[in-house]
């Protein structure tokens, strides 16, 4: 009896005359043959790995090169902090802030014009034009598709003045048929947000023979276009008010953005200082992104080893980046120069500490006392050490020619070649299946053959024999 089954995509069928298991027999030479490609997979796995392994890293030295970067500038550690003595005023600071205070009286807060239009059940009896006229006396005219109030609020809303406007429903008029208003509100707040509605053209409105809207009675500006303002100095002869459009005074104080919420009887005082916790941040930032690098190298480069529960035997496996010269390169030289003096002043002394087994830890006593004692001499030495590391960072990671990213590269280029041969070895291996599975076929007839040819004979003989 015969068998069959399905192995590389073809199906064979075993001997028929020979009783031989084909199948079994081409799989068996197949695995054999496959042997040099599985060692070309087994070869590209490794490869991809070592390539992710390499581009972590890259990343990691990446990230250190940016910090790097913001630790070496010469104010670095000038960044400070703002406190208000109001809950109605917040304080943000930027990069140009400077330690000082500034006492202030909030007069006012912006807000935008709101107004409606007096109740109707319908705007007019056909389309007519409107002009919106905004605080600096720019004309706006347009003309509703209809005299219905969805058609004004439409347009309003189309003609791109600085207005928006709403159908507010106002009860019912005397008949029972329901009122509307149309609420018109500026989509900015400030004096310079305030705006007129007329019926009639631009040319109408010059001549004053336009219909004011809200003048008009069951309307009103509810409420108004609006600054906010503070005082400074108040109650002295060199009081001054300041008014803006928007309810934050930008750079009130250099870098110093102040933002109101409320009036204010009581002087409000803003102070600004330097912030330590943040200054002390940007150094120990700087020694957390070295060590993140470190580690991972240490990680991967660490050997494991692992016992067999049932053989005992027990098998060492390197890891990915062992034996690897570029980041081992890479990893001494950031260690080295994160460790080496500035104008002969150590890293220690403002808290950056080496340690037995080439990790850095971070001294925030030591810092913080630096900070106190020396700002000039702290800033000097963690810009120093930066800008070293910086450098050496850069150099390994740069997108163009760093020596870890040349690595991944050429790795990239292993990987390319080693899939093309893979490839390759498919086709060849698919050839030879179907060589062997034609040779076996070709055996089978030839067995056929030779087994008709021996019974053709056996008949003739016993033919011949019995006469």
């Amino acid at each position: 009896m015969s068998t069959s089954s399905v192995s590389g995509n073809s199906l064979a069928i075993d001997g028929l005359v020979s009783g031989l298991k084909t199948t079994d027999l081409i799989n068996s030479l197949m695995t054999i043959e496959q042997v040099p490609q599985t060692l070309l997979k087994s070869k590209l796995t490794s490869t991809n790995s070592f390539i992710s392994s390499l581009q972590t890293i890259n990343s990691l030295v990446q990230t250190l090169a940016t910090k790097a970067g913001d630790a070496s500038k010469a104010a670095s550690l000038d960044v400070f902090s703002a406190k208000s003595s109001s809950s109605g005023v917040s304080v943000t600071t930027g990069a140009d802030a400077s330690a000082g205070s500034l006492s202030f009286q909030v007069g006012s807060t912006a807000s935008a014009q709101v107004a409606v239009t007096a109740a109707s059940t319908t705007w007019s009896s056909a389309a007519e034009p409107l002009t919106l006229v905004g605080a600096d006396g720019k004309q706006t005219t347009f003309t509703p598709a209809s005299g219905s109030l969805d058609d004004t609020v439409a347009a309003i809303n189309k003609a791109g003045a600085g207005v928006t406007a709403t159908k507010v429903a106002s009860g019912s008029a005397a008949d029972g048929t329901k009122t509307f208003r149309l609420q018109l509100t500026a989509t900015t707040t400030g004096a310079a947000g305030a705006f007129s509605l007329y019926r009639g053209t631009g040319d109408e409105v010059t001549a004053g023979t336009a219909t004011d809207v809200f003048a008009q009675p069951g309307a009103a500006v509810v409420t108004p276009a609006k600054d906010a303002s503070v005082t400074l100095w108040a109650g002295t002869a060199a009081a001054q008010t300041i008014t803006s459009a928007s309810n934050t005074f930008t750079d009130l104080l250099p870098g110093v953005d102040v933002t109101v919420s409320q009036p204010t009887t009581d002087p409000v005082t803003v102070t600004v200082a330097r912030d330590t916790t943040k200054a002390q941040s940007v150094a120990s930032g700087l020694v957390d992104a070295l060590n993140a690098v470190t580690s991972y190298y240490a990680s991967n480069t660490a050997v494991t080893s692992t016992t067999s529960p049932t053989t005992g035997t027990t098998s060492t496996t390197a890891g990915v980046l062992s034996g690897d010269g570029t980041t081992r390169d890479v990893v001494q030289r950031l260690t080295a120069t994160m460790s080496a003096p500035v104008n002969g002043k150590s890293p220690s002394s403002i808290g950056i500490v080496i340690t037995k087994d080439g990790s850095f830890t971070f001294d925030a006593t030591a810092f913080q006392n630096a900070l106190a004692s020396d700002p000039a001499g702290t800033q000097a030495v963690l810009s120093g050490v930066a800008a070293n590391v910086g450098a050496a960072a850069t150099a390994a990671s740069d997108k163009y020619n760093g020596s870890i990213t040349t690595s991944i590269t050429g790795q990239q280029s292993v990987a390319k070649d080693l899939t093309t041969q893979i490839d390759n070895w498919t086709d060849r291996l698919t050839l030879r299946r179907a060589t062997l599975q034609a040779q076996y076929s070709a055996l089978e007839t030839s067995l056929s053959k030779l087994q008709s040819q021996s019974s053709w004979l056996s008949s003739q003989l016993a033919s011949t024999s019995t006469s």
